[in-house]
């Protein structure tokens, strides 16, 4: 998005510099009377735009001011969110998060605020909206530009009196939440547009986090691979997956439009299709490349059959290619366990034999 509105605590960090930055840690410094509190890692970063985010998150992560995150989708704002609630409470808080864009109007409205027993037909008893549930710790605000005008002038008055109005209430409820705010639209331009608010605009803006996309931080594709690797590779139960140095180096080489959410995904069907020990480049799909696959049965299939026979073949033939596995089979069908197995027992009754585990345990 665009910079030319900078505020006095605006923090952009694919800058070369960051004077307001700096400033508002002077200011939280001055205001503790004290050095910088010791750190704790609050989220994986190997570029030097994403630690300095880290610094600041650290920095004033326990200082109750709106924050808001903007960045391109899959970036990892909601990772900032979440690390900014971790070092401001050591303890157990409520952290709670809303998808803005995932609701009607209305809807929303009743998530957020709560109603009181009675207030609309069907309102059987009180609803605790996220506002209240989330008081005393952190609410999430998801793609907040997608919210109804009419809601973000209550929101407003949220954050400026600090109190909200369920459905139905005789009285106002005190909260003392704090909100954090992300988007992957120009907040700016939907502004001039008439689409947000610009009173509550400059009511989010007192911080305000920008999250590089992963092309601009490259130190990061490694690290990010590894601990996706890593995580993925014991879910289905393959420790010992390691990257070549050639795969590495062409997830390196690619621009990453979906950001860290698209990497996260490639390294998952990676791990589902290297055979061996080692993941390949032939096993990194990017740019419109196939994968490589034992299914090529498919487009041998003639005319004519019905899908629920095709459904059945492709379901065999993804078993037989997970050596049996079901749990593997599940996941790359993207069926939960108890449908696959379920599926399994219909072919059993109808006499297809269906691949055993090599473990010889059915749920393996």
């Amino acid at each position: 998005m665009s910079n030319s509105n900078t505020g006095p605590h605006y923090i952009a960090p694919h800058q070369s510099n960051y004077p307001q930055a700096s400033t508002y840690l002077d200011y939280i410094q001055n205001r503790r009377g004290k050095q910088a509190k010791p750190q704790r890692q609050l989220f994986d970063a190997a570029d030097e735009k994403m630690k300095r985010i880290h610094d600041i998150v650290w920095q004033v992560g326990d200082t109750n001011v709106p924050v808001l995150i903007t960045g391109e989708s899959g970036t990892g704002k909601e990772v900032i969110a979440r690390a900014l609630h971790e070092a401001a409470f050591e303890d157990d808080r409520p952290y709670i998060a809303v998808n803005c864009a995932a609701m009607p109007a209305s809807l929303l409205e009743s998530e957020l605020f709560g109603f009181e027993k009675g207030a609309f037909t069907g309102a059987h008893q009180r609803h605790v909206g996220k506002f209240e549930l989330a008081s005393n710790g952190t609410l999430l605000l998801d793609e907040i530009t997608e919210m109804d005008l009419s809601l973000q002038a209550k929101l407003l008055r949220v954050l400026q009196e600090k109190e909200i109005d369920p459905l139905g209430s005789k009285s106002p409820v005190r909260i003392n939440t704090r909100i954090i705010a992300t988007t992957n639209r120009d907040i700016v331009k939907a502004v001039a547009q008439g689409k947000f608010r610009q009173d509550l605009y400059y009511r989010l803006y007192v911080l305000h986090i920008e999250v590089p996309p992963l092309r601009e931080r490259p130190k990061d594709i490694v690290l990010l691979a590894q601990k996706f690797l890593e995580t993925v590779a014991i879910s289905f139960q393959r420790p010992q997956l390691r990257f070549s140095e050639q795969a590495l180096a062409k997830l390196c080489t690619h621009t990453w439009p979906g950001n860290v959410r698209e990497l996260q995904n490639i390294i998952q069907r990676a791990v589902i299709h290297a055979p061996q020990d080692m993941i390949l480049p032939e096993h990194i799909p990017i740019d419109g490349e196939e994968m490589p696959s034992s299914m090529e049965w498919v487009s041998t299939l003639p005319i004519g059959q019905t899908l629920q026979l095709v459904e059945t073949h492709f379901i065999l033939e993804t078993l037989k290619h997970h050596n049996g596995n079901r749990t593997h089979a599940a996941k790359t069908l993207g069926i939960s366990l108890r449908t696959l197995r379920n599926k399994i027992n219909e072919f059993t009754v109808a006499g297809y034999e269906v691949p055993a585990p090599l473990s010889g345990r059915a749920n393996s």
